[in-house]
């Protein structure tokens, strides 16, 4: 047994003289270092005694030997055939609602949570620190003042654009005032300000919780007892319910500037005119219908996000998995909700 190197393989013939009933003993006494290749032998030669029908005397083996040589089975099982999966519709449909409902519990769980934290942070009584709170705000409020701005002049712009182009077959110049206020305060100012941030922020969320889960933070506040929801999601979620309004008002402004610019450079319209033509088109609770509606967008995009984060994997492709699922989520979750409110306001008669 005294080798260097790795050891022989056991011949298939090797234990063919053994006679059932007899006992197989190893002689280790000439053994100094040793490494899995003895185990990979030892195993071997234990395989071929219980099929010849002998018996295995350990006794003589070190005593670390014996231990992991006592862990591997007496005989390999066979592999289990793979399993056909039939053709089941209706089980595949039940699974599939059930993980749906199942979602939707956890998301209420959730928003239930974030709300009651909000409710606490309001009295002063919240386990998030403040300066979490300010460094999302920051992040999802002014360093994204520049796209937005882009975004929503543009889009008044061709909004202006597009409606001079028909109104002035009718001498109707001056109501461009009145597509491009109504279009953007009523409808575009809020569904591209959330679909801006659901791209930016909502991403963003998903990634950065789904790398703490990678890196196993996640594991250790829960560890040490701090409450993921009050530390992590909380100042996340506060964070764009404060600033998605407020950029939605100042998508309308930059917006209605961009189609002003154009409305008074192509037609016969005066700044004042413009100004005050949007001002009459343009109802106080049109204000108040897309204030609302970047709300319920912005809790939306929240929840959802940082859901995603915390149910990815925790390797780095997961990762960006996580932040493209959320931004998915947010795009459709944002238009699917605005069509909701397109059909509610259409009912009531707002």
């Amino acid at each position: 047994m005294a080798q260097s190197g790795p050891l022989p393989g056991l011949p298939k013939d090797g234990l063919g003289a053994v006679a059932s009933g007899q006992t197989l003993a190893f002689d280790v006494s000439g053994i100094g270092r040793w490494d899995s290749g003895l185990i990979e032998f030892l195993w071997d030669a234990k395989r071929a005694a219980i099929a010849a029908g002998a018996g295995i005397d350990g006794e003589t083996l070190p005593p670390s030997a014996r231990k992991l040589l006592g862990l591997l089975p007496d005989t390999i099982a066979a592999p289990a055939p793979p399993s056909r999966r039939g053709f089941r519709p209706l089980n595949r449909l039940g699974g599939a609602a059930i993980g749906q409902l199942t979602e939707l519990g956890i998301l209420s769980t959730l928003l239930g949570n974030t709300a009651k934290g909000g409710v606490l942070a309001l009295a002063g009584r919240a386990r998030m620190r403040p300066v979490d709170l300010l460094a999302n705000i920051r992040d999802a409020g002014p360093s994204a003042l520049l796209i937005i701005s882009v975004v929503n002049f543009l889009l008044g712009a061709i909004l202006a654009f597009v409606g001079a182009v028909q109104l002035q077959k009718f001498a109707a110049d001056i109501y461009v005032a009145n597509l491009v206020g109504l279009a953007l305060v009523r409808e575009m100012a809020a569904v591209m300000t959330a679909i801006i941030m659901a791209g930016r922020t909502g991403g963003a969320y998903a990634a950065r919780i789904a790398t703490m889960l990678g890196n196993e933070e996640i594991d250790a506040l829960q560890v040490i007892g701090i409450p993921t929801e009050d530390y992590i999601l909380l100042p996340s979620i506060l964070a764009l319910i404060l600033t998605m309004p407020l950029l939605y008002l100042y998508g309308c402004l930059v917006g209605i500037a961009g189609g002003g610019i154009v409305a008074i450079s192509m037609l016969n319209v005066t700044p004042a005119g413009y100004v005050e033509q949007t001002l009459g088109a343009v109802p106080f609770d049109q204000f108040v219908f897309g204030f609302c509606k970047s709300i319920a967008f912005a809790v939306m995009i929240g929840v959802t996000s940082c859901r995603i984060g915390l149910k990815a994997g925790r390797s780095a492709a997961d990762v960006g998995t996580a932040a493209t699922r959320a931004v998915v989520t947010g795009i459709v979750g944002v238009i699917a909700m605005d069509s909701l409110f397109a059909v509610i306001a259409t009912i009531v008669g707002f």
